[in-house]
């Protein structure tokens, strides 16, 4: 969480401790979505929607957080990865259809498969490093990622409107090396919406 926008649902800071992660530097572009989910639909997997994008290059959009999740475990399966996403607590029927609330004890966590980062994973890799709002500070210029700038963060500078995504990796880089972590689309993790607890978490 944090406190510098003062939103209450941000709250109450608490320390979240993550271990080593990898996470990949670009969104998922279409052309890697269609690719998989195409190897996919003849592999047993089922899928809510087609998903759309306005070119190869850019990244996926309109998708549900059902299908990304069979969508990884197709990506892992079609890379000959383990699957980390299972129908139930045995861990034993990859999850391929169907909308599936799965639950933490259905998710391989050592699986070497490709899996969301959990919320806390993404806000420190999209921090990258720093403890400002942004990692490139406190405000984000649409030089430096593609969102409305019509409507700018408080005290910060107006900007243009693209009125759509980009080019996957058209920005800078943050510190870290990661692409787009603010802009451009909404990016799903493994979380739930509800309130944070004061307690340290691991």
């Amino acid at each position: 969480g944090d406190a510098i926008d003062g939103m209450s649902s941000a709250m109450p800071v608490h320390t979240v401790t993550v271990s080593a992660f990898y996470l990949d530097k670009y969104e998922v572009t279409k052309a890697l979505w269609d690719e998989v989910r195409t190897w996919a639909l003849s592999n047993g997997y089922a899928f809510d929607n087609a998903g759309a994008g306005t070119a190869v290059n850019h990244p996926v959009q309109t998708v549900s957080w059902y299908d990304v999740v069979k969508w990884l475990n197709a990506r892992s399966e079609k890379e000959g990865r383990t699957p980390v996403y299972y129908t139930d607590q045995l861990q034993t029927t990859p999850y391929r259809t169907g909308q599936i609330n799965v639950t933490n004890s259905a998710v391989k966590w050592t699986a070497n498969g490709y899996r969301l980062p959990t919320e806390a994973e993404w806000e420190y890799a999209a921090r990258g490093g720093t403890t400002t709002r942004f990692s490139t500070g406190d405000c984000i210029s649409t030089d430096q990622a593609n969102y409305n700038g019509n409507y700018p963060w408080t005290g910060c500078a107006a900007g243009q409107y693209r009125g759509g995504t980009t080019v996957v990796g058209s920005f800078a880089a943050n510190p870290w090396g990661l692409y787009d972590m603010a802009g451009n689309v909404f990016e799903w993790t493994w979380d739930w919406y509800g309130s944070y607890s004061s307690s340290a978490v691991t």
